[in-house]
């Protein structure tokens, strides 16, 4: 009789094991877990879905950003490089920076040109330039922001919010015990089950929205002072009508 006491514990401990499984979380879900869990999953897809797009934007706008500017200053006519400009797809973001300085002059040059003359009176050429190009720089850097906000919030919230349904299923398993008066490993196997995959759940939706934050937030500000420099030459370039070769 105690010789096979071992071997049933030892089979009653794997039967309990089995309600740790995920099939037996969904099955015992309440509705806060059903929150948790939703919330979750809904953090994670968005996240994944920033990460690829914020990925592929960045790549793309790398790739194309030496073309474009080099592009820009090595063709000989002004008209023509603002025609290849304005080939560029809507998405690239140094020709609608170098786009905006050009409409800046001819909107300028046609205001000071009328009979008023109000504008050249209360802005000069290089003040108009300037300002069109710290507006468009500044737009084209929010674009580059899209989804760093849902990064940042997912990286630091998911894990509490899986923390919560960790809380919540230890909450189970306690009551189930003060219950039953049973601390077996049947009575608690399924509360505690659900309460660590909830937390799996927490770090496997907020680690990668981290990692990917802090990437792109690198990766944007490099980008960032591309589009300084960028703009620096340009106003140098509309304003004084050549550009300043910087010392390098």
């Amino acid at each position: 009789m105690f010789l096979q006491t071992p071997a049933v514990t030892g089979n009653t401990n794997a039967e309990a094991m089995k309600q740790m499984g995920f099939e037996n979380l969904m099955q015992n879900f309440d509705w806060l877990g059903w929150v948790v869990f939703v919330t979750l999953v809904a953090m994670s897809f968005l996240s994944w879905y920033f990460i690829i797009a914020n990925g592929i934007r960045n790549a793309t706008v790398k790739a194309r950003a030496d073309k474009v500017i080099d592009g820009f200053w090595a063709n000989g006519s002004t008209q023509d490089a603002i025609r290849e400009l304005e080939a560029q797809p809507k998405s690239e973001p140094f020709s609608k920076i170098a786009l905006e300085a050009a409409s800046a002059v001819a909107h300028h040059q046609q205001t000071t040109a009328g009979t008023t003359g109000r504008l050249a009176e209360s802005l000069s050429r290089s003040e108009f330039i300037d300002r069109a190009l710290r507006q468009s720089v500044a737009r084209e850097s929010m674009r580059l922001e899209g989804g760093m906000t849902l990064l940042a919030t997912v990286g630091s919230a998911a894990p509490f919010v899986g923390l919560l349904g960790t809380v919540w299923g230890i909450y189970h398993a306690l009551i189930g015990i003060a219950a039953t008066g049973n601390a077996s490993m049947n009575a608690v196997a399924g509360p505690v089950g659900e309460a660590l995959i909830m937390t799996a759940f927490g770090l496997f939706a907020a680690i990668p929205a981290l990692f990917a934050y802090n990437f792109f937030n690198r990766s944007n500000r490099v980008v960032y002072a591309r589009f300084d420099e960028f703009a620096n030459d340009l106003h140098d370039f509309f304003a004084t009508g050549s550009r300043i070769e910087s010392a390098k």
